[in-house]
């Protein structure tokens, strides 16, 4: 961030996430605001998870920082617990159930004193509490913060509860003290908890909203930390995007040859179980759905069965 003290001017702290979901609050000048639930304070957040005085942030000569001043819940800084930091344009603070963003505002945005800043903050949560049939204050978009980064903030919170994502389907990823611990998508409980979550991070739209805990209890629980499986899932999805071009779509047909000149006994027993899906099956996704290995493998190897002429899609 540039060191002028014009530029800091332009900057707000936009909420994506919370009770205060589309708000702005907008960083003007070289000054400290205070962030809590305490009404006297600068930056008014009113819930339980907030303390009276949470974190404050200091703006000089164009340097924006955060400090948490002691609260119950801690204050976080892009999925990192924080007790100062440097903040730049683009980052992400969780302070309660309030995800802020600090952006750019443009150099011509208009001046509000405190007064008026904090009055934008009481309309923004009456609009959200209007707009939201949702049961948790805890909603926004993943377009504006990534499933990665999100589950990153809630394992570093260690946040309870059932993080409902909708996008083309709905997926529920289960958190216990911030780890995951299950993951479905719909009601397709078949696929496994593995290759739901790894699919679910590859969402890049829709509405989230981190539910209550669910007492619900599951045969198969996922015992990876949740680095380990955001690590995996974001490997898996390169390398899925890597041979997709060579793929068919999803719902094309394909089937064996007719006749089938390559030998069968010349296949691995892998590679015979995905043939035999595509007999049962008969569409990428279909194939995917019933595979007992990932989808990354599963992929490859229809890859191989196609271009050793057992197989063929159609179109």
């Amino acid at each position: 961030m540039s060191t002028s003290s014009g530029l800091a001017k332009s900057f707000a702290l936009k909420f994506i996430s919370g009770k205060y979901q589309g708000g702005e609050f907008p960083l003007k000048g070289d000054k400290q605001i205070v962030i809590g639930r305490s009404s006297e304070l600068d930056m008014v957040l009113v819930e339980d998870m907030v303390s009276r005085k949470h974190a404050k942030i200091m703006i000089a000569s164009g340097a924006i920082t955060i400090e948490d001043l002691g609260s119950t819940n801690g204050t976080f800084v892009n999925g990192e617990k924080v007790k100062q930091a440097r903040l730049k344009e683009g980052d992400r603070i969780l302070i309660g159930t309030s995800i802020l963003k600090l952006i750019d505002q443009g150099a011509d945005s208009p001046e509000l004193d405190a007064k008026a800043a904090k009055a934008r903050l009481e309309e923004a949560a009456a609009a959200q509490a209007a707009r939201s049939t949702k049961t948790s204050s805890m909603t926004g978009k993943i377009e504006e913060i990534p499933l990665p980064d999100l589950l990153q903030l809630f394992h570093t919170s260690k946040k309870n509860g059932v993080l409902v994502i909708s996008s083309q389907n709905e997926g529920r990823i289960y958190l216990r003290q911030g780890r995951v611990y299950y993951a479905v998508i719909g009601e397709n409980h078949n696929l496994g908890p593995q290759k739901s979550f790894n699919r679910i991070i590859t969402w890049e739209q829709g509405d989230f909203e981190l539910r209550q805990p669910d007492n619900q209890e599951f045969m198969v629980e996922l015992d990876s930390s949740t680095e380990a499986l955001l690590m995996d899932a974001l490997r898996q999805l390169d390398e899925f995007k890597r041979i997709q071009p060579q793929l068919p779509e999803m719902v094309t047909p394909m089937r064996l040859a007719q006749p089938m000149t390559a030998q069968l006994k010349e296949l691995t027993p892998e590679l015979l179980d995905v043939l035999q899906l595509v007999h049962n099956h008969g569409t990428l996704g279909g194939v995917l759905d019933h595979a007992d290995q990932d989808d990354v493998m599963t992929a490859e190897s229809v890859l191989q069965l196609i271009k050793r002429e057992y197989i063929h899609a159609e179109g």
